[in-house]
């Protein structure tokens, strides 16, 4: 059997996890690529550490990671350092010279995808990446390949597992955002820095790689519109709970009506109980597809950890092996639509807004006037006494631009009878 020389530019949780299942699963991955995967070396940071895990020769580790990516014997690269440099070099240089590239840096693709793509095509190679969004979650590819023939309408997705998981700790157990971060930590789903996943930075990426497979055009983590969940509160999730849904942190990539422009953004939002997102619990995701001829789809598993990122890596590599030996190449990045991606403010959307109110006659009828002034029709209004004096309204509106919505919502500032505004969150998944 023929065999195909593989470098692997890192060796943390994923890398590890790469090394050791190609050393365990040699045979069987063997079989269904059509040739023996041999690790040609490893990259990492230092060579005296112990990796005994991997069952890896400790003679092919090497700090040296631009040699390994440059070596005139290797076939197939695989990168799982993250970050934009080096990573980013050591890519172009492995493809400049014909190697064949499977990734999981989904900063990197969101920030310079294009350059990566039209590197692959023009050296004739392959670029591969989907571990880089939803780990072990088959994602990528069916919107690549399987969907190839139809067109999607909207994507919607809970892409971040640390937010999931702190989200759905304040909805079933009803911890503060403070107490279910902490827990996420304690139990490895977050980070010590937790920034990036709370902020929205990591989602972002994600939506980016998403709407830029989906609609065929160009989009990077800078067109995104990124909100995180740091500021939602116990009574945000107690009000999701009274219209029976649930807060979730959604990555939404959607088609203009016109077909012309693309909307991209993250940021929490009550979701119904009914919507199959809202029973994702725990640190997992899941991705809702809408598609024009296949209509409602749903892919849902594990977002990260080593071993199910390493499960992506490995499929990548070996469908890159298969074509390797066939002399073919596989789908290319066409960003021939080139869309738009159109301002937040276009967006249409709906809200939730629960304010702090006097509790006298007129009230409401003032409320309501400021919504007119602004074209937003109101869905629904709560209205709970909190005092002699005081009140809580609550107030779903009807489908509007979010441009719209953000000037009533300021424009409820303003009125001497609404004391504060306590709230304010979008509702999808209707």
């Amino acid at each position: 059997m023929a065999s195909l020389r593989v470098a692997l530019l890192g060796c943390g949780v994923v890398g590890t996890e790469v090394a050791r299942l190609l050393h365990e699963h040699a045979d069987d991955l063997a079989a269904r690529a059509g040739a023996r995967l041999e690790l040609a070396g490893i990259a990492v940071r230092r060579v005296g550490r112990d990796r005994s895990i991997t069952g890896v020769d400790p003679g092919l580790f090497t700090t040296d990671a631009r040699a390994l990516a440059e070596r005139d014997d290797v076939d197939l690269v695989v990168e799982v350092i993250g970050g934009i440099e080096p990573a980013r070099g050591l890519l172009l240089a492995a493809m400049e010279r014909g190697a064949s590239v499977v990734t999981a840096n989904k900063a990197l693709l969101a920030e310079d995808g294009v350059t990566l793509h039209t590197a692959a095509e023009k050296h004739g190679v392959d670029l591969y990446y989907e571990a880089a969004v939803a780990g072990a979650i088959p994602l990528l590819r069916p919107l690549r390949e399987s969907l190839a023939g139809d067109r999607i309408k909207r994507v919607l997705g809970i892409v971040n597992g640390t937010t999931n998981y702190v989200l759905d700790r304040m909805d079933s157990e009803g911890s503060s955002f403070a107490e279910a971060l902490e827990e996420a930590q304690s139990l490895g789903y977050a980070e010590a820095d937790p920034t990036a996943d709370i902020e929205g930075f990591d989602a972002a990426a994600k939506a980016a790689i998403l709407a830029g497979i989906a609609f065929h055009s160009p989009v990077v983590a800078a067109d995104v519109h990124r909100e995180g969940i740091a500021d939602v509160t116990s009574a945000d999730v107690a009000s999701a709970k009274a219209m029976n849904a649930v807060v979730k942190l959604l990555a939404i990539c959607e088609l203009s009506p016109d077909g012309q422009g693309v909307g991209v953004r993250v940021h929490p939002a009550m979701l119904p109980r009914t919507h199959p997102l809202a029973s994702v619990r725990g640190a997992y995701n899941a991705v809702f597809v809408e598609a024009e001829a296949a209509g409602r789809l749903m892919f849902y598993g594990p977002g990260a950890g080593g071993v199910p990122t390493a499960s992506a890596v490995l499929g990548d590599l070996v469908t890159a092996a298969r074509n390797r030996i066939g002399d073919a190449v596989g789908p290319r990045g066409s960003w021939y639509a080139d869309r738009q991606v159109r301002p937040m403010g276009e967006t249409v959307t709906r809200y939730h807004i629960s304010l702090d109110v006097d509790d006298r006659p007129g009230v409401l009828a003032a409320v309501a006037a400021v919504f007119a002034e602004h074209d937003v029709s109101i869905e629904t209004v709560r209205q709970r006494s909190e005092g002699p004096d005081d009140a809580e309204l609550v107030v779903v509106t009807h489908q509007a631009t979010d441009d719209a919505l953000a000037a009533t919502v300021e424009g409820l500032t303003r009125l001497d009878t609404v004391r504060a505004v306590l709230s304010v969150m979008r509702v999808e998944g209707e």
